[in-house]
């Protein structure tokens, strides 16, 4: 028996069931894994040393720290105030909102977080202003996707782990910065095409009607500028200076505990490690050279980072850029460049696996979007038919981003920064 292809089919078995049957993709992975080990003759010590023990507690150390700002309404006090410094510049709503998302995912919660917090946030705002969510919803997708590719946030953590398990090392400056100048020009061309310089509202959100930050939201400021200063000047662990800091918080009181850590996105957790678990098996049983050998089999050296960014943004549409798409295709990489000569960037190809995946997300059938569709509903009252035009409008955004992306990354703009 092939147990290469095996694999490969129990990966893709894993996305579909995860997918058609709304489970979480990670509890699959982990069943198949299981499943796998035995028709393949793994014992199952050996499937769980696949579970990534460092990246899960850098991850949840990360999570759980910014799960008390977002508890404590320390994010959500600071996104209104960045906002509202727009005033009656309507116009500067989708930049300033852009800059803040960016910003705020770059310091450590990271993209999904911020995603969320954002576009229901800027949706909501959307709705109260009578303008259409669409630039703000994506916009806040944008920002998020590029400012959660820093070294301090999950899924930049997540994609220099999965480069550095292929020896892949000294990337993350340069993935950083890729992924903020992509993000960048599709939220200029978006910006443009969709009219934001001329976006007008009647309503202004003013900093002098929000509340000033209370004493734990002050604390909690503190505590996120630790983070940063502690992980870019002193070089600490990201993950236990997270649950270092977040130990202080809770000593003061910023937050309560119990919804702090409720707060947590586990699904998420699980399913970044839960895939994991099932790639590390896949990779054992020689399915991922299979699929870079395949891969490799349609691309030349100019092409390549073009097809796996398309293919990056067509799964992402239907399942997780950080818990799907990353672990499944980073780990090609190294297969690609050798099946190529060595002609390929890896940066530029682990770039627009990242991009493109990420740019998907503006998609009502994503976190990001689905999130910020329902909230704009919710807040404007839209008609069934105003819900129908709106997820058709996203859907497109997203298929454009996509193609721009790809496009963009066969242009060699993912190695001017190496």
């Amino acid at each position: 028996m092939n147990f290469a292809v095996l694999s490969l089919v129990f990966l893709l078995g894993a996305i579909a069931i995860g997918f058609a049957l709304k489970l979480n993709t990670g509890i699959v992975a982990i069943a198949l894994s299981f499943v796998l080990g035995m028709i393949s003759g793994v014992d199952a010590k050996q499937i769980m040393s696949g579970f990534p023990t460092s990246l899960f507690i850098t991850l949840l150390g990360v999570m759980f720290l910014f799960s008390i700002a977002q508890e404590n309404k320390t994010l959500e006090l600071l996104a209104k105030k960045t906002v509202s410094l727009a005033g009656k510049r309507t116009y500067l709503i989708p930049i300033l909102v852009y800059i803040f998302s960016t910003i705020l995912a770059a310091i450590g919660p990271g993209t999904i977080p911020v995603m969320s917090l954002m576009a229901v946030f800027t949706c909501s705002l959307a709705a109260e202003m009578k303008v259409s969510p669409l630039l703000l919803a994506a916009t806040s997708v944008l920002g998020a996707a590029g400012g959660g590719i820093s070294p301090i946030a999950p899924t930049g953590i997540l994609g220099n782990t999965l480069a550095a398990d292929q020896g892949i090392t000294g990337i993350a400056t340069p993935y950083f910065i890729n992924s903020m100048v992509a993000q960048t020009v599709y939220f200029i061309i978006l910006y443009i095409v969709l009219g934001g310089y001329k976006m007008k509202s009647d309503v202004v959100l003013n900093i002098r009607d929000l509340p000033k930050f209370d004493r734990n939201q002050k604390i909690t400021l503190v505590g996120m500028a630790a983070l940063v200063l502690g992980v870019l000047v002193f070089d600490a662990n990201v993950g236990l200076l997270s649950f270092f800091i977040a130990m202080i918080l809770l000593l003061l009181k910023v937050a309560d505990q119990k919804k702090s850590i409720s707060s947590i996105p586990w699904s998420t957790l699980l399913l970044v490690t839960g895939v994991n678990v099932l790639m590390s098996l896949v990779i054992k049983l020689g399915g991922i050279e299979l699929l870079s050998n395949g891969l490799a089999s349609i691309m030349t050296p100019r092409t390549a980072p073009i097809l796996i960014g398309l293919t990056a943004g067509i799964m992402s549409w239907f399942s997780s850029t950080s818990g799907v798409v990353m672990p499944t295709l980073i780990p090609t990489v190294t297969g690609l460049i050798s099946r190529l000569g060595g002609n390929v960037s890896a940066v530029a190809l682990i770039s627009a696996i990242t991009n493109t995946a990420h740019v998907a997300g503006t998609s009502p059938i994503s976190t990001g979007g689905s999130l910020g569709l329902a909230a704009f509903v919710q807040t404007s009252k839209a008609s069934e038919e105003e819900q129908r035009n709106l997820f058709g409008k996203m859907f497109l955004v997203a298929i454009g981003g996509v193609i721009t992306l790809s496009l963009l990354a066969g242009t060699g703009i993912y190695t001017l920064f190496e």
